[in-house]
């Protein structure tokens, strides 16, 4: 190599530009062994089969509320359930007493036990009301069981609650909040009292895309095949690959390596997103149009109310009569018509359209006639 890099050197050259040149040799070595910008882990694409998190669910109490609370008259269930507590803990309210609380709210906790959760380990919990309560804000939850869908209580929560939403109401019954008041967080609120049995799946390892595509199905058997040696895994269908695993019996290790393998994703199928309520409008980079041309017109009606009051002579005995008087106007402006070329880009789609002032409402018309007349060479998918 030194001696290439010297005759490729002009006379009289010096130690510095040598040194330059072997610095851009390097560079450009490096740059050939990067893998490509596309490229993602296994582990971004996939996930391993058995290898799941188990959703939990629990009724509790919330207190120490600012007056926020369940109004009691309208949730008797959360004086029911308080009444239940202070039972179990040696207190006895008499027969016929219904206490009037305003600090107390019955709420819904619900979290979810990660795959391999050990006994001991804390998780979050989310925290919402069920009653009228208006705000949770400095409440803080007692100790609640989290059943799984067995029935079987998987954690304990219970701890100070995290609001970020607040509130604040008048007299007169105006009320204004910022974001949700009723609802929170409790960090490390739940400590897992029972493991789900499980373990890193004998046999083959199946992993289960997040998306089908049999193009990433098929890069992902290629990188496994390249990394471990031919043969060690196949693609069942678009979403489903089996790998054989080495005969060491260090599956965790093997699972690292597999799920830290780089994979270039096959390219997303060409899709229009289009939200009818809120005229979002959202396109692939590969979304093509055939040659068209569109002419996009709008139509503006225009209702205005006015009120008259005829009022009658003097001593004529008659009655103020109040007339409602409407007017209607319709115009439509004339649409101005633009051509899309053949094989035209999502830029210049996104271009075409904005030249003529088109509003989202318009450009899901567009959009839909394009489609219909098969224009569109795109998924058109209405949400």
């Amino acid at each position: 190599m030194n001696i290439r890099f010297r005759r490729l050197l002009p006379k009289g050259t010096g130690v510095i530009a040598y040194a330059l040149a072997c610095t851009l040799a390097g560079l450009a070595l490096t740059l050939a062994i990067v893998p490509s910008a596309r490229a993602e882990r296994i582990k971004d694409l996939a996930q391993v089969a058995g290898v799941r998190g188990n959703p939990l669910i629990g009724y509790g109490l919330v207190v120490g509320l600012d007056g926020s609370g369940d109004r009691t008259s309208q949730t008797p269930f959360t004086v029911q359930s308080l009444k239940t507590m202070l039972d179990q803990l040696g207190v006895s309210i008499p027969p016929g007493v219904n206490p009037q609380l305003k600090n107390v709210a019955a709420v819904a906790i619900h979290a979810e036990l990660p795959p391999f959760a050990k006994p001991g380990q804390p998780i979050d919990v989310t925290v919402s009301s069920i009653g009228n309560a208006g705000s949770l804000r400095g409440g803080s939850l007692l100790m609640a069981p989290l059943r799984g869908a067995d029935g079987e209580v998987y954690a304990i929560a219970q701890g100070s609650l995290v609001v970020s939403g607040f509130g604040a109401s008048g007299k007169d019954g105006s009320r204004i909040s910022v974001n949700a008041p009723n609802g929170g967080r409790i960090p490390n609120g739940a400590i897992v009292e029972r493991a789900v049995a499980g373990a890193p799946p004998s046999g083959n390892v199946t992993l289960n895309l997040h998306e089908a595509d049999f193009t990433t199905a098929a890069h992902i058997v290629e990188a496994v095949n390249r990394e471990f040696g031919n043969g060690r895994a196949r693609a069942v269908d678009a979403v489903t690959i089996e790998v054989a695993p080495p005969a060491d019996g260090d599956r965790v290790g093997f699972l690292a390596k597999l799920e830290s393998l780089d994979v270039s994703p096959g390219a997303a199928a060409s899709k229009v997103i289009v939200n009818s309520r809120t005229g979002t409008v959202v396109m692939g980079g590969q979304v093509t149009v055939l040659p068209a041309a569109v002419s996009h017109g709008s139509l503006t009606v225009s209702i205005s109310e006015n009120t008259q009051v005829n009022q009658p002579n003097e001593f004529s005995r008659g009655q103020t009569v109040v007339t409602p008087q409407s007017s209607v106007e319709a115009s439509q402006d004339g649409g101005r018509m633009f051509l899309f070329q053949g094989g035209t880009s999502l830029e210049q789609i996104v271009r075409a359209v904005n030249a003529v002032g088109a509003a989202p409402g318009d450009i899901v018309a567009i959009l839909e006639a394009l489609k219909q007349a098969g224009a569109l060479r795109a998924e058109l998918e209405v949400i």
